[in-house]
C-alpha cells in the first residue's frame, strides 16, 4: 500500500503548541483523507516542523451515483439548477417515476489527486491557538512563517500550490525537499519517504520525534547528575518544553558560585527553570546541589566548555537579582506590608486583595472554632467535649494570624518577579519575623494543592487557611455571578472545589459544607449575600466529587444516587455511606436486592399512575399468602434498624440490614401477584411496596445505579 509523507516545515513553532498541531494534523488528515482508508499514522513534532506518516489505499474506489432532481412537472428553472449543480445536460437526466433522476458514474480517484485535491484547503484552515500574516500577496496564516511543504505519496512528489484564486499562497507548493539543523547542516536535501527523511535528518543533527527527544533530554540530564551522586528534581513539564525548543539535545551540567546557596532552594529552581529553563539538582539528602543542568540544540566543537561557562555566567547574573530581592523583601516584616494590599485590586465588583484577606481571616476563625473542626487535633470525640476554651481560642488566633499575614508576599519584589513563589516566600518572610511555626507554615501551604499531583496541607491551622482561603474564592466569585461555564473557568473555580474537596477527603474533615458556605457569604458585601448563584454552589461541590470519584474508578453513580434528594453536604459521612453502598453491590445478595428493589419501583410507578399515590401503612389483614406476610415482618423489623444505624452513621449495618431482605422479596416477587383481582388486595400489596421504597430512599435513589 502506498506510504503518505507530509511535513510542514516554518519558523520555530512554541513549544507549547507542538504537540497539539501533530495530533491536529493526524485527525484532520485522516479524515480528510477517509476515502483512501488511512492507518498506520504516525505524527512527529519539533521545533521548525510538523509532521505525517501514514499509509493509504492506491485509490478511491468508484461506483455509480444516483442523485434525484425535481419532479418531471417543476419549473425549468429548477431543472435548470440541477443540472447547473451537477454539470449535465438533460441527455444526463432520464424519467423515472414522475422526477428526473442522474445516473451517473465515478471513476476510481487516484490516491495522489485526492491528496492533492484535499490538502491546500486542510493547510489554510488549520486551527492553530495563534496564526500570523508575513509578506505581501497572501492571506495564508501559518503559527510562523512556513517555508517547505514537503508531500510524497509512494515515493512521488504530490503536486499541489496554497495558492486560491488570486492569493498566491506566499507561492509555497509541495515538493521533496527539507532542513536539518539550521547551524550544523544548513541548506536543504531532498527525501523519498518516511524512512529517508528519518534517517536524512538525523543524520543531519534533527530528531523529528517528540518522544525521543524527551527520553534523551531526561536520561541524559539523570545520567549526568547520578555520576555526581545527585538527583533530579522531577519536572516532566520542563522536560517538555525544553524538547519543544531543541531538535538536538545535548545535557550539560554547571556548576552554582557557593554565595547563592543561601537562597531558598524554591528561589532557586523557579529562577532557574522560568528564566533559563536549567533543571534543578538535589543532594543525596534531598538539599539543594551547587549544581544545574541544561541543554544545548547542539553538540560544541569544544565539548561544551565554552557553552557551560556562558550558561553558568548567565544563572550568576539571574540569582543575583533574586538574592538582591531576598535580601531587600527581609528588611520589611510581612504584618506591615498587609496594608499595601488595599491598593490591590482582586475584582472590580469584590474590592481589594485587602478585603479579600478579611473575609479569610473571619472564615478561618469560624473554621477553627467548630467543634468538628477539633477533629483536626486527632482527638476522639470524648477528648473534643473535654476541649478547654483556651485550647479553641488559641487554634482561632494562630488561624487568624495566618490568613491576615497570608497573602502579604504579594507585594514583595520576590513574588513581583517569581508570582510562582506567592505563599512560598511568605513563609520564609514569617519565620524571619519569627512568627510562630505553625503560622509560617499555614502561609506556606495556604494554595495547596495547587494540582491534582500535590499535597494537600494536614496542619490544623494549615488546613484552617487553606479551605478559608478557597472556600472565600468559591463563595465569592459565585455570588458576583462568575461561575464556570463550558470549558471556561478563568478564576480556577474547578481547582480550588476539588482543593477543597481533596483537604476533606484526605484529613477526614466533618464539615456541612453548605453551612459554611453561607457561613462564608456573610462576609461578603450585603448586597451579594443572598446572590442566586451560591444556591447552586453545594451543587458544583458536588459536581466536581463526582469527576473526581470518576477519575478515580469509583463508582460516581452510587454518590449520584446517595445525593439526590438529599441535602447533607458532609463529604466524608456522603462517602461512607456510597462506600457501603459499594461494598453491598459486590456481594450477590446485594445485586440482587438492587435488582429486586428497582422492580419494586417500577411497579409502583406505573400503578401510582393510575389510581395512586399508594401510601400508608399496609393493613396485615388483607395479606392472603405467606409471602406477603413474610416480607412485611421482615420489613417491620429492617425499617427500624436501619434508620437507627442510618442516624448512627453505621452504614455497613445499614446495606446488612437491607441485603438481608433478599429472600424473602425474592420469594414474594415469585409467589405474589401485586396486581390482584381484588383492588383491595391489590393497593395492600402496593402500600407494601411503597413501604419498602421509602425504606430504600433513606439510603440512596436506586433507580440512579447503573446495573
Amino acid at each position: 500500500m502506498p506510504e503518505l509523507l507530509i511535513e510542514l516545515f516554518s519558523e520555530e513553532i512554541p513549544a507549547r503548541m507542538q504537540a497539539r498541531a501533530a495530533a491536529d494534523l493526524e485527525r484532520l488528515v485522516c479524515e480528510a483523507l477517509g476515502p483512501l482508508n488511512p492507518r498506520d499514522a504516525a505524527a512527529f513534532a519539533g521545533p521548525r516542523r510538523i509532521a505525517l506518516s501514514l499509509t493509504v489505499d492506491a485509490t478511491v474506489p468508484g461506483g455509480t451515483v444516483n442523485e434525484r432532481g425535481p419532479r418531471e412537472s417543476a419549473p425549468d428553472k429548477a431543472l435548470a439548477g440541477f443540472m447547473r449543480k451537477h454539470g449535465v445536460d438533460r441527455d444526463a437526466l432520464v424519467a423515472e417515476n414522475g422526477f428526473w433522476v442522474l445516473h451517473r458514474e465515478i471513476a476510481p480517484i487516484p490516491a495522489g489527486q485526492q491528496v492533492a485535491r484535499v490538502l491546500p484547503g486542510l493547510l489554510r484552515r488549520f486551527p492553530w491557538p495563534k496564526s500570523m500574516r508575513w509578506g505581501v500577496g497572501s492571506a495564508f496564516t501559518w503559527v510562523r512563517p512556513l517555508r517547505r511543504i514537503v508531500c510524497i505519496l509512494d515515493g512521488a512528489v504530490v503536486d499541489f500550490t496554497l495558492a486560491e484564486g488570486e492569493d498566491n499562497g506566499h507561492g509555497l507548493k509541495a515538493g521533496n525537499l527539507t532542513e536539518g539543523h539550521r547551524f550544523t547542516a544548513p541548506g536543504a536535501f531532498a527525501v523519498g519517504g518516511t524512512k529517508d527523511w528519518l534517517d536524512g535528518l538525523r543524520a543531519r543533527e534533527v530528531e523529528p520525534d517528540a518522544a525521543a527527544r524527551r527520553t534523551i533530554i531526561a536520561e541524559g540530564v539523570a545520567s549526568l547528575a547520578a555520576e555526581e551522586g545527585l538527583s533530579v528534581v522531577a519536572d516532566p513539564g520542563l522536560i517538555d518544553e525544553v524538547a519543544g525548543l531543541t531538535e538536538w539535545p545535548v545535557p550539560f551540567l554547571g556548576q552554582i558560585d557557593d554565595e547563592f546557596m543561601t537562597l531558598p532552594p524554591e528561589v532557586m529552581q523557579v529562577s532557574m527553570r522560568v528564566n533559563q529553563r536549567y533543571f534543578a539538582l538535589r543532594n543525596a539528602d534531598g538539599s539543594a546541589a551547587p549544581r544545574f543542568a541544561f541543554v544545548a540544540n547542539l553538540l560544541p566543537r569544544d565539548g561544551g566548555a565554552l557553552t557551560i561557562a556562558g550558561n553558568e555566567r548567565v544563572l550568576r547574573a539571574r540569582f543575583a537579582d533574586a538574592r538582591h530581592f531576598w535580601d531587600l523583601d527581609r528588611t520589611r516584616t510581612l504584618e506591615s506590608r498587609v496594608p499595601e494590599l488595599d491598593r490591590i485590586v482582586f475584582h472590580a465588583a469584590l474590592g481589594s486583595q485587602g478585603e479579600r484577606v478579611k473575609r479569610i481571616v473571619r472564615l478561618a476563625g469560624i473554621l477553627a472554632g467548630m467543634p468538628a473542626g477539633m477533629t483536626w487535633f486527632d482527638r476522639t470525640p470524648e477528648d473534643i467535649a473535654n476541649l478547654q476554651p483556651e485550647t479553641v481560642a488559641n487554634f482561632q488566633a494562630l488561624a487568624q494570624r495566618a490568613a491576615l499575614l497570608c497573602k502579604a508576599d504579594l507585594t514583595t519584589g520576590m513574588v513581583g518577579e517569581f508570582p510562582e513563589l506567592q505563599g512560598v516566600m511568605g513563609a520564609y518572610y514569617a519565620r524571619h519575623d519569627g512568627e510562630p511555626a505553625s503560622v509560617a507554615d499555614a502561609i506556606g501551604a495556604h494554595y495547596m494543592p495547587r494540582g491534582p499531583q500535590d499535597e494537600v496541607p494536614t496542619a490544623p491551622v494549615s488546613i484552617a487557611v487553606a479551605l478559608a482561603d478557597k472556600i472565600d474564592m468559591l463563595v465569592a466569585f459565585f455570588a458576583v455571578g462568575e461561575k464556570p461555564g463550558g470549558s471556561g473557568d478563568p478564576y480556577a473555580l474547578r481547582r480550588a472545589a476539588l482543593g477543597v474537596i481533596r483537604i476533606i477527603r484526605e484529613n477526614g474533615l466533618r464539615l456541612d459544607l453548605a453551612r459554611v458556605f453561607w457561613k462564608a457569604a456573610q462576609g461578603l458585601p450585603e448586597s451579594l449575600r443572598l446572590a442566586p448563584d451560591l444556591d447552586v454552589l453545594p451543587e458544583f461541590v458536588a459536581d466536581r466529587l463526582r469527576v473526581q470519584l470518576r477519575g478515580e474508578g469509583a463508582r460516581h453513580d452510587i454518590l449520584a444516587a446517595v445525593s439526590v434528594g438529599n441535602t447533607d453536604t458532609d463529604i466524608v459521612r456522603l462517602l461512607a455511606r456510597a462506600k457501603a453502598i459499594a461494598d453491598m453491590l459486590e456481594t450477590g445478595d446485594g445485586r440482587n436486592m438492587l435488582a429486586a428493589t428497582k422492580r419494586a419501583a417500577n411497579i409502583l410507578r406505573i400503578e401510582d399512575r393510575k389510581d395512586g399515590p399508594h401510601e400508608g401503612t399496609p393493613n396485615p389483614a388483607l395479606y392472603t399468602q405467606p409471602e406477603e406476610k413474610a416480607l412485611a415482618e421482615q420489613l417491620q423489623k429492617t425499617i427500624p434498624a436501619v434508620e437507627q444505624a442510618i442516624a448512627q452513621e453505621r452504614y455497613a449495618d445499614a446495606m446488612r440490614d437491607v441485603a438481608a431482605l433478599r429472600p424473602a422479596l425474592d420469594q414474594f416477587f415469585d409467589k405474589v401477584t401485586v396486581n390482584d383481582t381484588d383492588p383491595a388486595v391489590r393497593a395492600n400489596r402496593l402500600r407494601l411496596l411503597s413501604e419498602l421504597c421509602r425504606m430504600t430512599v433513606l439510603i440512596a435513589d436506586f433507580s440512579q445505579i447503573e446495573g
